[in-house]
Formats: C-alpha cells, sequence, structure tokens
C-alpha cells in the first residue's frame, strides 16, 4: 500500500463516518485524487465525482472560477484553487472540497516557479488555499501534489468534527 493509499483511506474512513460527501476539482494532478480516493472500498459512499480542470476554460465555464481572477493571477495561485474547490463542491453537491493547481514542469508557468502548487478546500463555512513549494520531476510534484491535497482533505474533515 503506498502513502497515498494509506492517507486516502483514511479520509474515505473519515469521511464516511462523519457522513460527509466529498469532490474534487484537479488540475496539475488531472485526477490523481479522485482515482487514489476511489481505489479505497468504501469510497462510494463518500467521493460524489470530481472536475479534471486543466484548461482555464473549464475552470471558468465549470467551476465558475471569474476570469478576471484568471486574467489577473493566471491559473495557478491560491485565490483560484479556493474558487476551484468552491466550484467543485457546488456543481458536485457535496459537503467538502478539495483541489489542485501549480506547475509541475518542465517549464514555468504563468511566471510561478516549477513546484509551485496551491491546494484549495472549501465547506460549507469556509474556503482556504495552502500554499506549497516542491522539488522533484514532473511525476514527484505531481504526485507530492496529491499527497498535501489528501493530507489537507483529511484535516478539513477533522475540523468538521
Amino acid at each position: 500500500m503506498t502513502n497515498l493509499h494509506r492517507i486516502a483511506g483514511e479520509a474515505v474512513a473519515a469521511a464516511v463516518g462523519r457522513g460527509v460527501t466529498v469532490a474534487t476539482a484537479e488540475s496539475l494532478t488531472a485526477g490523481m485524487v479522485a482515482a487514489v480516493l476511489a481505489d479505497t472500498p468504501g469510497a462510494s459512499a463518500m467521493l460524489q465525482g470530481g472536475v479534471v480542470s486543466y484548461s482555464n476554460t473549464v475552470k471558468r465555464d465549470v467551476l465558475g472560477v471569474p476570469q478576471d481572477l484568471l486574467d489577473a493571477v493566471g491559473s495557478v495561485d491560491g485565490a483560484v484553487a479556493a474558487a476551484m474547490a468552491e466550484g467543485a463542491r457546488r456543481v458536485c453537491g457535496a459537503d467538502l472540497a478539495v483541489s489542485t493547481t501549480g506547475v509541475a514542469g518542465p517549464d514555468a508557468h504563468d511566471g510561478k516557479a516549477v513546484g509551485t502548487v496551491f491546494v484549495g478546500v472549501a465547506t460549507a463555512d469556509r474556503v482556504q488555499a495552502f500554499p506549497y513549494s516542491f522539488q522533484g520531476t514532473r511525476a514527484e510534484i505531481r504526485g507530492l501534489a496529491c499527497g498535501a491535497a489528501l493530507e489537507r482533505l483529511q484535516e478539513a474533515l477533522a475540523a468538521l468534527s
């Protein structure tokens, strides 16, 4: 069992135990967070769905991230991560949502360095974003971002109890 699967298993158990539903909005991780959650037995009781929003058009048109925000800061920003999480919570009808956006490389994007990652978390009461700076290959950065999102999901679930 990988560390990601261990963390996902704990998050699924916590969500199911609390009767909380979860959704994802993923750019950088392109569905990895939802896939790792879905690998866990019992995930169907908590995972509502997810949106892979690799393009800004999907961030805007599906998740409701304001175009003026995307124009002002680009796609890799804490405010964008927060808006993505809130959008996923809304469109998937979930109690809680987590999002990822960032730069996996090999090149910088929108003036942001490779390894710059933001994880968003949205509940009915609060929307937050958390900044990260990871090192490694493209695959390693994406894996680290997935782990960070799962850890933030765990924290958000614990705060609901």
